[in-house]
């Protein structure tokens, strides 16, 4: 689960004076701030949000530009990339590295706009963040040269880090019929944050709301959706191959490196702790010992494998169609759909396989055992990456059967 394929890594551009760093090379970094993100982790957790180290030490090492454009100073870097960084965090801290995700696949649907928006936000500011939602609001009205629109977008992972948003909105035409849905890119300045992260779990990530009163919007800063489903997007730099992506299968994939990290934090911590810790109330002075515990092991380990070939296998088909500048097939765009909710599935069956092997400390509030438990569990949840729903859409890829469920595929 280790091994990486430098061939799809953010390759060096003997043009520029500072060559951008390799797949190896941000990774390396990632894991470099690992004791950091250890460190602030109960913290990050308690005030529902990411430590503001955190992410001064992701800014300081690159991270946050992975999936920006090479014209602004980015690494335009592939989906491989953007799993392996975000796992690498993530087995430090979940919420954190969710946070690195989302903004980063922010970076990434930016790069997606025209010229004009796209210099607006990174060309002004090449440290720029944006975060987002798709969700849309239907308080829209169309003005002179872009609609005004209000509402509130639940829940903006990475909005309290971010100068721009991406919000999602429906405009109707003037009999109230549906006319198209974009995302909206908004500045942070012009939008306020509501206070509403309160849960379970990733409370680290700061998902909070976003809200606008008659904000205006240009045209150019307004993506269609449907449009970009369907491989269609604004940018004028066709030649660009990051950018090049399936829509959904980007959007959808990149949720699951976060819970990469957390399977494999897991297993290293129970492993790790397994030669010093006794199985209460038996003979067995280390868990090791214990051909119980040694099958659970291997049970959690084999699933967090699985879990890093299906997510790694279809990052690497989503980025060779881009290089090719091929549409992805509509069969294996509905397999990726499906491949994000079996990956977390079979994370968070790891983790609970971890949870009982390890024995009831696991719960502990000091335990990091209980952080990843929650965190995945939570991330498990988000609509995008729903098990049943991929796999019905799949189901009706493989048979023929027209997909009336959702046309985000």
């Amino acid at each position: 689960m280790n091994q990486r394929d430098n061939t799809l890594s953010v390759l060096p551009d003997p043009s520029q004076a500072n060559a951008a760093p390799t797949l190896e090379d941000l990774v390396k970094r990632a894991e470099a701030l690992q004791p950091l993100l250890r460190k602030n982790a109960v913290e990050s957790d308690k005030n529902r949000r990411a430590a503001e180290e955190n992410i001064v030490a992701m800014a300081d090492a690159g991270l946050f530009k992975l999936m920006v454009p090479k014209r602004y100073g980015g690494y335009e870097g592939t989906v491989r990339s953007h799993l392996e960084v975000s796992a690498a965090l993530g087995e430090a801290c979940g919420g954190t590295a969710w946070v690195a995700a989302l903004i980063n696949v922010c970076a990434w649907f930016t790069g997606l706009f025209p010229k004009r928006a796209q210099d607006e936000v990174f060309g002004v500011n090449p440290e720029a963040r944006v975060s987002g939602v798709f969700t849309p609001s239907p308080q829209s009205r169309r003005v002179e040269g872009g609609l005004v629109i209000s509402g509130k977008w639940y829940f903006s992972s990475g909005s309290l880090h971010a100068d721009w948003a991406l919000v999602g909105v429906i405009e109707h035409d003037q009999n109230g019929a549906f006319k198209a849905q974009y995302l909206a890119l908004v500045p942070m300045s012009e939008v306020s944050i509501e206070d509403t992260w309160y849960t379970a779990g990733m409370r680290a990530s700061g998902s909070n709301c976003i809200v606008a009163s008659e904000v205006f919007v240009p045209d150019h800063r307004l993506m269609d959706i449907m449009a970009a489903v369907n491989g269609v997007y604004p940018t004028e730099f066709v030649d660009e191959a990051a950018y090049r992506a399936a829509f959904v299968p980007v959007a959808a994939l990149i949720l699951v490196g976060p819970q990469l990290g957390m399977g494999r934090g897991a297993l290293k911590y129970v492993m790790e702790k397994a030669p010093t810790r006794a199985i209460t109330y038996t003979s067995f002075e280390k868990q090791t010992d214990s051909a119980v515990f040694q099958t659970q092991i291997a049970e959690a380990a084999i699933k967090v494998d699985t879990a890093h070939l299906r997510a790694f296998r279809s990052a690497d088909e989503i980025d060779a169609a881009a290089r090719r500048g091929e549409m992805l097939d509509y069969l294996t765009r509905a397999r990726v759909r499906a491949d994000t909710g079996v990956i977390t599935t079979h994370i968070t069956d790891a983790i609970n396989i971890l949870l009982s092997a390890h024995g009831a400390g696991s719960f502990a509030e000091t335990s990091p055992m209980q952080r990843w438990w929650r965190d995945s569990n939570t991330a498990a949840r988000h609509a995008v990456g729903l098990p049943a729903v991929g796999i019905e859409v799949y189901g009706k890829a493989l048979l023929g059967v027209e997909n009336t469920v959702t046309p985000l595929v």
